[in-house]
């Protein structure tokens, strides 16, 4: 019985830690501060939903709607945008696979802004050159339950019942 208490409480504590190529110390920078001020050089690791992604010569480049990210640093899920920003990476990341709405998390070093447009809307783009792109498995709400609250010290996904993913093909790390 002790052996599988111990089991499911390792289970749950690696399930709030993230992934190995994101996973770490990060500046806490903003959207909103790299659009302030240039921060170029300063490691983040940003998340949210793709909304584009487009395929060059020798990178690719996601635009992404920022959002808040959670203990494993996957996005949230809320109506509490952080802002857009794009991320570029080495090598081809398909636009099927990296489509719109899927979940991702960033982690690189701030460049240069870009200016651009949101709709007709200006918008200056805070740009990362990607190190790491981690895309998360699509969610299925009918197969996960969320134990959580004070008591827990935040939300923890039931293992059992959800699967851990890995890295498998979806991670792009350089």
């Amino acid at each position: 019985m002790t052996r599988l208490v111990l089991l499911v409480t390792v289970l749950l504590v690696a399930c709030v830690r993230p992934p190995g190529p994101i996973a770490g110390d990060f500046t806490p920078t903003s959207i909103a501060d790299a659009q302030r001020e240039q921060r170029s050089g300063e490691r983040i690791r940003w998340g949210g939903t793709i909304v584009s992604t487009t395929p060059g010569k020798a990178a690719t480049c996601l635009e992404i709607v920022s959002l808040p990210l959670d203990a494993r640093a996957r996005p949230r899920r809320t109506d509490d945008t952080l802002g857009r920003f794009i991320a570029c990476a080495p090598g081809f990341y398909d636009p099927e696979v990296f489509a719109p709405r899927r979940e991702v998390t960033v982690v690189g070093a701030l460049e240069p802004t870009e200016s651009g447009k949101v709709g007709d809307y200006d918008y200056l783009f805070p740009r990362v050159a990607a190190e790491a792109i981690w895309l998360w498995p699509e969610r299925n709400p009918e197969d996960r339950v969320c134990y959580g609250g004070a008591a827990f010290g935040g939300p923890y996904w039931y293992p059992f019942w959800w699967g851990w993913y890995g890295p498998g093909p979806h991670l792009h790390h350089h």
